[in-house]
């Protein structure tokens, strides 16, 4: 059975299902034997009563007034007749309302209500009471004259006890409750085998999984799933696709490290070689130099290949998109670079018409601001000019990183998102992830990221379009109760 709410231990559904099935079942079964024996005594009382009637009505038709006084003819084989029954105790009085017996038992306990006219009398009412430490059944009826007083009314009353109104009803409910108690542990039954059969493609489900290799993170086949599994079934296959990009990150993170730190290391390795086996002064330097240079760019490569990781990991901080301001976070970035640029000579400017809202993620939207600006520093002689700008036409938001460098070609335009790819290995470092990093972030902010040749005649223009994002519109206010009564009031004088 399953285990109760709350509870640490392993809950098993098949207990659940089955708890909620049988104690409904349980709990009505009660019921139905109380109604079943509601109903099977008025099934009983029907023509025990309907007998009491005939009794009270043949007895009054031998009741007469002569003279305004009543005369009971009931001969003796009658009265024998109405004590004949085997089972049951039958009573029977004839009396007037005042008391005078005419016949029978005259301890019986009268009706405790008149008809309120005489021509109500005739009727035959039955009611029960209690008699000698017996319980009754009564029908009795009422005779009168319009011209007799009310105290000489006269009652015609039959009782008899109810042992066989008993009996009965105790065998009609036999009769239903003892066949249930075949039928219901048959009912139970039959639903722990339905609930194994329903429950077989969860089973299945189950074995599906448990035959799966380690590193298989296919999605499962909701071919022959049922349709209240389907739900699941696409879950964890949505699950299993986050899993298998986190693991292709990872991977791809691996061989990137593995293919692009080999190179500087074996260079810091040859210079630290060359540094021990060297003995003047200035080739020591040199080599040292060297060495400090292979680990600044060992240390940049190793900073863009974790910011690389981390985009591609989707780690829960960087998934929190919420509205922010570009504009005012693109200044604040480009702040950063200033002094960068003045060590190389190149003015960096800064254009924004106003605030350009969108819903994105501040850290990564900073990587790739950063990322922009360190690729066209990097690409800009001495002496040039790099400009970050923000376009706002309130349905998009553009960033343009522009330069007027080196430029590029519309072929290698679309080749330098790949990672590691260079235009021009001899001439600048670096390391090919830079516009990786800035696609990444791009493409989890639902926009694409582009370089294309200035339209100026020379350098290029990056360019990331974001979607505006509008604030909603706050409520109306409520009117408070004074200002809807003063609306509604008309002014005073009028």
């Amino acid at each position: 059975m399953a285990t109760t709410p709350g509870s640490d231990t392993e809950r098993s559904l098949f207990g659940e299902i089955l708890d909620w099935m049988l104690a409904p079942l349980l709990f009505v079964w009660p019921l139905s034997i109380a109604f079943t024996h509601y109903f099977a005594n008025n099934v009983a009382n029907f023509p025990y009563d309907q007998a009491l009637r005939e009794h009270v009505a043949a007895i009054a038709r031998q009741v007469k007034l002569v003279g305004g006084k009543p005369v009971l003819t009931l001969p003796a084989s009658a009265r024998a007749l109405l004590r004949a029954d085997e089972t049951d105790s039958v009573y029977f009085h004839v009396v007037t309302q005042d008391g005078k017996l005419l016949a029978g038992d005259k301890e019986l306990p009268m009706p405790s209500e008149l008809p309120g006219d005489a021509s109500l009398t005739g009727e035959i009412y039955l009611r029960d009471a209690e008699y000698n430490g017996q319980d009754l059944r009564f029908a009795y009826t009422w005779l009168a004259d319009p011209t007799l007083p009310r105290e000489r009314w006269i009652v015609v009353e039959v009782a008899e006890t109810t042992e066989k109104r008993t009996q009965l009803a105790n065998k009609i409910v036999a009769s239903v409750i003892l066949p249930q108690f075949v039928i219901i542990p048959l009912a139970v039954m039959l639903v722990w085998f339905g609930l194994s059969r329903g429950l077989r493609p969860l089973t299945r489900l189950r074995q599906t999984i448990e035959a799966r290799e380690p590193a298989d993170l296919s999605p499962i086949a909701t071919r022959r799933v049922p349709e209240e599994l389907e739900p699941l079934v696409e879950a964890f296959n949505a699950m299993l696709e986050r899993m298998k990009k986190n693991v292709e990150a990872q991977q791809r993170f691996v061989a990137d490290a593995a293919h692009q730190m080999r190179t500087p290391l074996t260079g810091l390795k040859t210079q630290a070689q060359f540094a021990i086996r060297e003995t003047d002064p200035e080739a020591l330097r040199h080599a040292l130099r060297q060495i400090a240079v292979g680990v600044d760019r060992a240390g940049r490569l190793v900073n863009q290949l974790l910011t690389l990781a981390r985009t591609e990991g989707g780690e829960p901080a960087q998934q929190r998109h919420e509205p922010l301001d570009l504009a005012a976070l693109i200044r604040d970035v480009v702040e950063d670079w200033v002094m960068v640029a003045i060590e190389k000579g190149i003015d960096l400017g800064y254009e924004a018409d106003n605030d350009a809202m969108i819903m994105g993620n501040a850290f990564l939207l900073r990587e790739l601001a950063k990322n922009l600006i360190d690729n066209a520093l990097r690409y800009t002689p001495r002496g040039g000019h790099v400009t970050c700008r923000i376009l706002n036409n309130q349905v998009s938001v553009v960033l343009e990183v522009e330069d007027d460098g080196i430029g590029i070609s519309e072929e290698q335009a679309e080749l330098v998102f790949e990672r590691f790819y260079r235009v021009d290995d001899a001439m600048t470092e670096g390391s090919g992830l830079g516009l990786a990093i800035v696609q990444e972030i791009a493409m989890q902010h639902g926009s694409r990221a582009s370089l294309r040749p200035n339209p100026q005649g020379r350098g290029a223009v990056a360019r990331v379009v974001f979607a505006a994002w509008q604030a909603p519109p706050p409520p109306p206010p409520e009117p408070d109760d004074f200002s809807e009564l003063y609306r509604q009031s008309p002014p005073i004088g009028t």
